[in-house]
This record gives C-alpha cells, sequence and structure tokens, in this order.
C-alpha cells in the first residue's frame, strides 16, 4: 500500500474532528493499513482514546427503544417521558392479550346466555384494574425510574392514566361492537367505568395504589349484587337514572382528585409516588 493517512488527518482523526470526505477515506483506509492504525495509537491522547471507548460502551449498552417509545418520541413526546410510558406494566403484551381473551370470552358468555348483564358488569373493572396494575413500588417494575424522573407526580400519574386508559377503552370498544344486537345498551358500562377509575385515582394518595382500587371494585361488586337482588330486570347501574349517577361521582372524583394532586409527591407509605422525585 503506497498511501498512508497524514500524520495530521490522524491526529484530526483521533480527536473527532475530521471532517468528509477525509473522514470517509481515513475510516476505510484504517481497516485495512495496520501501520496506519499504530501510528494513529501513537498520536492519539490515552485520555481522548478512553473517553472514545467509554462512549462507544455506553452506545452498545443503551438499551433500544420499543416500537411504543419510538411512536411517542415520533409524536413528540419527551424520550424520558416516552420512556415511562412505554414501560407501564399493563401496555405489555401479556396485560394486552390477557385482557382480549377475558373479553372475548365474556362476549361469548353473553352470546350464549342470552344476557347482557355480565359484561356490563365486568367492563368497568377492567380499566380499573389497568390502571391499579401501573402504580406503586409493588407492581410497578420501573418505580424507581418514576420517582427519580423530572415529572411531577401528578403529571405522571395523568400520562400513563391516559395511555392505560385508551387501550383499555378501546378494548373494550371492540367487545361492544361484537354484541350490535343490544345497541346503545351496550355501551353502559362507559360511564361506571370512569367513575370507577376516578374514584380509585382520588382515593390513591389516603389508601394506595393497591387498596383504594381493589376496594372501589368490591363497592361495584356489592352495589351490582344488591341491585340484582332487589330487581330482576335492568341493573339499576345500567339505568338512565344510574348513568347521571355514575357521571355525577366521575365528576366529584375528578375534583377531588385535583384537589390531592399534590398528595402525590408527598411521603408516605401509601403514596405511589416521593418527595424525592423532582417535580417540574
Amino acid at each position: 500500500m503506497t498511501w498512508h493517512v497524514a500524520e495530521d488527518d490522524l491526529r484530526a482523526y483521533g480527536r473527532g474532528e475530521l471532517e468528509p470526505p477525509l473522514l470517509w477515506s481515513a475510516d476505510t483506509h484504517l481497516t485495512a493499513c495496520a501501520e496506519c492504525r499504530s501510528r494513529l495509537a501513537e498520536v492519539t491522547e490515552p485520555v481522548a482514546l478512553d473517553l472514545g471507548w467509554a462512549r462507544l460502551d455506553a452506545e452498545l449498552d443503551a438499551p433500544r427503544p420499543g416500537l411504543c417509545e419510538r411512536l411517542l418520541v415520533r409524536c413528540g413526546v419527551a424520550d424520558h417521558t416516552a420512556r415511562l410510558l412505554a414501560a407501564t406494566p399493563v401496555l405489555r403484551r401479556s396485560w394486552l392479550l390477557a385482557l382480549v381473551f377475558v373479553l372475548a370470552a365474556t362476549v361469548l358468555m353473553v352470546h350464549a346466555a342470552g344476557s347482557l348483564a355480565l359484561f356490563l358488569a365486568l367492563a368497568p373493572l377492567l380499566p380499573l384494574a389497568a390502571v391499579a396494575l401501573s402504580y406503586g413500588p409493588v407492581l410497578d417494575p420501573t418505580y424507581e425510574m418514576a420517582v427519580v424522573a423530572p415529572l411531577h407526580g401528578f403529571r405522571l400519574l395523568m400520562l400513563r392514566t391516559v395511555a392505560v386508559l385508551s387501550g383499555s377503552l378501546v378494548l373494550n370498544g371492540v367487545a361492544t361492537l361484537a354484541l350490535p344486537e343490544y345497541g346503545l345498551r351496550a355501551l353502559a358500562w362507559l360511564l361506571p367505568a370512569l367513575a370507577l377509575t376516578t374514584t380509585g385515582l382520588a382515593l390513591t394518595p389516603r389508601l394506595g395504589p393497591v387498596l383504594a382500587p381493589a376496594l372501589v371494585g368490591g363497592v361495584w361488586v356489592g352495589v351490582l349484587a344488591v341491585a340484582r337482588a332487589l330487581h330482576h330486570g335492568t341493573l339499576a347501574p345500567f339505568t338512565l337514572l344510574g348513568q347521571l349517577a355514575a357521571a355525577l361521582v366521575a365528576a366529584a372524583a375528578g375534583w377531588l382528585l385535583v384537589r390531592l394532586r399534590d398528595r402525590f409527591d408527598t411521603t408516605s407509605t401509601h403514596a405511589p409516588f416521593r418527595t424525592y422525585g423532582s417535580a417540574v
């Protein structure tokens, strides 16, 4: 080989300052020329070389963003926010497949029994369970990353809630479309679902991210049991009066949730986020 990279170009290459097209030529030449690689090692400062290896190791070890994270970033979501959202446990494939299975089995049972009551009773619980599984040190494997994220706890709560509810409500809506013979009655689960989820979130600062939705779900099951015992026809929560009551509960719980938004950053054994997470 008669041509070698000039010493000044080697020094610039070692400092990362060599510009194309010389950079491209030097890259191609160095892969085939042991003499120039040896000269490069001699003229490159050890500190700069160590920094270069450190950057290479960091780049190789950096986790590759998944499809969901890349889509969120492309939509304008900040990198750290997209990672926290993509790491939400119930947005993973296993949970979504389980949700699809439960809804499909429920729809089949509704068709077999000829009654919509089972679907209407179960559908509001699924978004509540999805939100409950998204927060707190017990259920969220990314809890430590969440508490040190540059996000207000309430803001992160709302971001994850919107993401989780979007997936759950879409799947519930698809299941509703599989019951066309019931018309608009098949949508009677929507307001109770919002009421249950909002109430569970509003109680979270006081009772914690596990006990609060569990208590709300238990109350819902109790209300349905009482309504079933008192009425043999349409369950009371799915009548016009029941829908109005669900809307009022959702509005009241939403107001309470906003009032208690700062509680999601206070240090407490029940709170899902703590004060050592910075807020912006």
